[in-house]
């Protein structure tokens, strides 16, 4: 998710991004300087026209790629059970608008992580279960609130597959944070009926049965029934697309592992566009049919993948879409970026902050939520980079006006690994952690620090991680014993003195 500018340090918000949310509205400068106005796109070229979207066809999923180890996530311990690791989510939604009805259906298939006697899914209170069955047959289930619990026996490892029906009208979760750009999560539906999602820390149980924690990554296929004139939008490649009197149906398939909070789903009047990035990706644009907001500033983003690659290597997903719906924020759900609409949000460093996602977030995430400093502190400062060098901020600037707040931030917050529960995505994760690596970045040298960064990627390929794997690997890479710098920036409760400790 992008950070937002807000009018004081103490009050400096983070904005999530999924189909709903990630940075907002800017109502005044704070100390990292408000941001100027959007940068004209780094290829004047990239203007995408209107134009038909790309059908591809679905590919078998290899349920291999997705095995995790989920944990019980030591923030928001409430939410997700380790006896499932799920493999691959197949839903298949119709939504009506004028009665506000989700109708779904959800094909599971789970490895059992350990031996139980039941196990657990989340799926929000306002939605009715009907026939449920494991493996074919049908099977008892008891609710309490947001929890499902399935009461049959599992042997660990063993794979099976979870049918579960269910409707009704979702409602957002309430989010626990105290940021101005989103009080809740999940399923959001609009005063037209349109609906967009965003499910940073959770909330995707409020539209689909899930095991919704960061540890465990799953493998998606997506159909979406929309009324007339409308589209549905999920992650991944688009694989269906048909269109009749009853109205338009999109399948879509995610074919490497996300964690829940990465998955998105807009429903709404979308027209599309499309560019590409040198490297030949097809970046593709979905934005409200109507909408007066010039579209060069997102455009940018196909110009920004090749602007990352130079840096973490190649993109590393097969597809990539932005879509712009009616949220305050933006969010880096897995190959289909949701952003706000809004100028800041828009905004070309806020489309590369996103992006950067795809690699720091996405194709690497954290196995727990003590742990978001991990996707948003290389993020933070390969913004001020692009920020730096496509003339937006220098990169001095950002450096010396987040080091001026980091102690704020710290006696506001805590610091980015042992953060206040209820004050989920505030400024510490970000700029602080942003802050380390840069001393790292200065004391190693640009190319070396990047060619660590990259072979952490790649070490650690579609998988959910925790600091101490993150620790281990700059030490290595390095040679130096790094734990005391890290744990001083990580889980100190002031602001650490500049340097890194020396080889030997």
């Amino acid at each position: 998710m992008s950070l937002r500018p807000a009018p004081s340090a103490l009050a400096l918000g983070l904005s999530l991004a999924l189909l709903a949310g990630c940075s907002g509205q800017t109502t005044g400068p704070d100390e990292l300087g408000a941001p100027p106005s959007a940068a004209e796109p780094a290829d004047p070229a990239s203007t995408a026209p209107v134009s038909a979207p790309v059908v591809t066809e679905p590919v078998e999923q290899d349920l291999d790629l997705a095995v995790s180890t989920p944990v019980e996530d030591s923030v928001y311990p409430d939410v997700g059970d380790p006896r499932v690791d799920a493999l691959h989510y197949d839903l298949d939604l119709t939504w009506e608008p004028g009665p506000e009805r989700l109708t779904g259906r959800a094909v599971l298939t789970f490895r059992a992580a350990r031996t139980a006697p039941r196990f657990q899914l989340d799926l929000g209170a306002p939605l009715t279960l009907g026939e449920v069955t494991l493996d074919g047959e049908p099977v008892r289930v008891s609710r309490l609130g947001k929890d499902l619990v399935v009461r049959a026996p599992i042997e660990q490892d063993q794979r099976y597959e979870l049918v579960l029906d269910y409707a009704g009208t979702p409602e957002p979760a309430p989010a626990p944070t105290t940021r101005s750009d989103f009080s809740s999560t999940g399923f959001t539906i609009t005063s037209s009926g349109e609906v967009w999602t965003m499910q940073e820390p959770y909330g995707a149980y409020t539209w689909y049965p899930v095991n919704d924690q960061p540890a465990d990554k799953a493998l998606y296929d997506i159909t979406v029934h929309a009324p007339p004139k409308w589209t549905g939008i999920a992650n991944g490649e688009l694989t269906a697309l048909a269109t009749d009197e009853d109205g338009t149906t999109t399948s879509w398939q995610l074919d490497e592992p996300a964690s829940s909070y990465l998955v998105t789903l807009a429903i709404g009047d979308y027209t599309h566009s499309s560019n590409t990035a040198a490297g030949g990706l097809r970046v593709d644009y979905w934005t409200p049919r109507g909408m007066t907001r010039p579209l060069d500033s997102i455009q940018t983003a196909a110009a920004t993948v090749d602007w990352v690659e130079g840096r973490l290597g190649d993109y590393p997903f097969d597809s990539l879409g932005l879509v712009v719906t009616a949220s305050q924020s933006a969010m880096e759900t897995q190959t289909m970026v949701t952003l706000g609409n809004n100028d800041y949000v828009l905004s070309p460093q806020v489309v590369a902050h996103e992006i950067v996602h795809q690699w720091y977030g996405d194709q690497v995430s954290p196995s727990d939520w003590r742990d978001v400093w991990l996707n948003e502190g290389m993020t933070m400062l390969l913004q001020w980079t692009y920020e730096d060098e496509h003339d937006i901020r220098p990169l001095r600037e950002s450096l010396r006006n987040a080091r001026g707040v980091d102690q704020q931030l710290r006696d506001q917050y805590g610091p980015p690994g042992a953060y206040d529960p209820d004050q989920f995505g505030s400024s510490n994760i970000y700029y602080t952690p942003a802050l380390m690596w840069n001393e790292l970045r200065a004391d190693l040298g640009e190319d070396e620090f990047y060619r660590i960064a990259r072979s952490w990627l790649a070490d650690n390929d579609n998988t959910s991680v925790s600091r101490e794997q993150v620790y281990d690997h700059w030490e290595a890479e390095t040679g130096r014993e790094l734990s005391t710098f890290f744990d001083r920036w990580i889980t100190g409760r002031r602001t650490p003195a500049p340097g890194v400790p020396s080889a030997g």
